[in-house]
């Protein structure tokens, strides 16, 4: 096993609240977890408590507007710098 820290990114699209229940779980392991949300999110009790546990593990979590120019570059830059990334 190695003893480096990964970087995982999480992209919330389609299925949001799962998006961030698998980025909480992850927040489990010594490795960097970032969770970039593809348009917005709801504000169901799931969302709300996944958010909170988030924020909590200190787990960036940022809004992108993937229909602009500016949120693709984003969305590609977290791509690039990532060592993993789930598409959820």
């Amino acid at each position: 096993m190695s003893n480096t820290q990964k970087t995982i990114l999480v992209i919330a699209q389609h299925n949001k609240p799962e998006a961030l229940r698998m980025a909480t779980g992850l927040t489990l392991l010594d490795d960097e977890v970032r969770v970039a949300v593809l348009g917005e999110l709801g504000d169901d009790q799931d969302t709300l408590m996944q958010m909170e546990a988030l924020e909590f593990a200190e787990a960036p979590v940022e809004s992108i507007a993937a229909e602009t120019d500016e949120g693709m570059g984003r969305l590609a830059d977290a791509i690039i710098g990532a060592d993993a990334v789930y598409v959820i």
